[in-house]
C-alpha cells in the first residue's frame, strides 16, 4: 500500500447527476491500471484543510490499516470513499462522481471541486477478469457502476460481444460510449424501487448463446438478486460471475464498513488457532 497525491486539473458535468473530475500529478504516472474497472480509495480534505490528514502506513495488511484509519479521532479522520478510475492518461486520471445534491462528503467535495484542490488515494485494484474462453459478456449495474461499465466497454477489442444493462434516473443520464466492440446497451429508466426495473429487464432479456461472463455492480441488494437470477434461472457458472456491492440502500459507508470489519474480526476469532 502506498499513498498517492493528486490535484484537481479539470471539472466538467457529464450529465445532470454525473460530475467528472480530472486529477493530475506526478504520482499518477506510477499508477498501474491493469483492470478496466480499477478502483481507488479516495481521501478528501476536511473543511478548512488543503490536504487530507492520512493514517500511517505501518503494514501492507489492509485490515490492520483500515482499523488504524477507523481509530483516528473523528475531527481528524479524512472522509474516504471508493471510486472507479474512468480513464487514465499518463499523469492524469478521470473520476466520475454520482451527485445526489449537497449530501455525503464525496458529493459535497465534487460539487465544490476546483483546479488546484488536493486529494490522496491508495490503489488501484480491479475485479473484471473474463475467462479466455468467454464468448460474450453481460454487464449489469446502476449509475454508480456506470464509470466502470464505461471503461470496460471502451476497452473491448474489436468485435467483442457485450450486452449492457444500466439503470439510471432518466434519459438525461444516458451517456455516449465509444467502443470497438459489438456492444448492445439497454438504458433502463428507474421506476418504483431502486433496481426493480433493472432486475425485471434483465430477467426478460434474450441472451445470445455461447459461454458468458457476467460483471454485476451497484447497490448490494440489486447485485444479489441479479446474480441469483443468473445462476438459478439462466444457468450461469458462478465462477464466471464477478459481482460487488458498491453501496447499500439506507446504510452509509462508514457504518457498513465498521460492521464488515466487526464481522471479519468475529470470524477470525472463531477460527482454530493456526487456521
Amino acid at each position: 500500500m502506498k499513498y498517492r497525491l493528486a490535484r484537481v486539473n479539470r471539472v466538467r458535468q457529464v450529465t445532470p447527476h454525473m460530475m467528472r473530475v480530472s486529477l493530475a500529478g506526478e504520482d499518477l504516472r506510477k499508477v498501474d491500471v491493469e483492470a478496466p474497472d480499477a478502483y481507488v480509495k479516495l481521501f478528501f480534505p476536511r473543511e478548512g484543510e488543503q490536504r487530507p490528514v492520512l493514517p500511517p502506513l505501518l503494514t501492507d495488511d489492509v485490515t490492520s490499516w483500515y482499523r488504524t484509519y477507523l481509530q483516528m479521532p473523528d475531527d481528524i479522520r479524512p472522509p474516504m470513499r471508493t471510486y472507479t478510475i474512468r480513464a487514465h492518461r499518463g499523469d492524469e486520471v478521470d473520476i466520475d462522481f454520482v451527485l445526489h445534491g449537497d449530501t455525503g462528503p464525496a458529493g459535497k467535495w465534487a460539487c465544490r471541486a476546483k483546479p488546484g484542490d488536493h486529494v490522496a488515494f491508495v490503489g488501484p485494484a480491479g475485479l473484471h477478469s473474463p475467462p479466455e474462453d468467454t464468448d460474450w459478456q453481460l454487464l449489469v449495474g446502476d449509475e454508480t457502476a456506470l464509470p466502470a461499465i464505461g471503461a470496460i466497454v471502451e476497452g473491448l477489442p474489436r468485435g467483442a460481444l457485450a450486452h449492457v444493462y444500466v439503470e439510471i434516473d432518466g434519459p438525461a443520464e444516458e451517456q455516449r460510449l465509444t467502443t470497438a466492440g459489438d456492444v448492445r446497451i439497454t438504458w433502463v429508466h428507474r421506476t418504483g424501487g431502486h433496481g426493480t426495473a433493472l432486475l425485471d429487464t434483465v430477467s426478460a432479456a434474450v441472451f445470445p448463446g455461447g459461454k458468458p461472463y457476467a460483471w454485476i455492480s451497484g447497490e448490494s441488494g440489486l447485485v444479489k438478486h441479479v446474480r441469483r437470477h443468473l445462476v438459478r434461472d439462466r444457468g450461469f457458472d458462478k465462477r464466471a460471475i464477478t459481482f460487488t456491492g458498491y453501496w447499500r440502500l439506507g446504510v452509509n459507508q462508514e457504518d457498513d464498513s465498521r460492521e464488515s470489519l466487526r464481522q471479519y474480526d468475529l470470524t477470525r476469532r472463531a477460527q482454530p488457532q493456526g487456521a
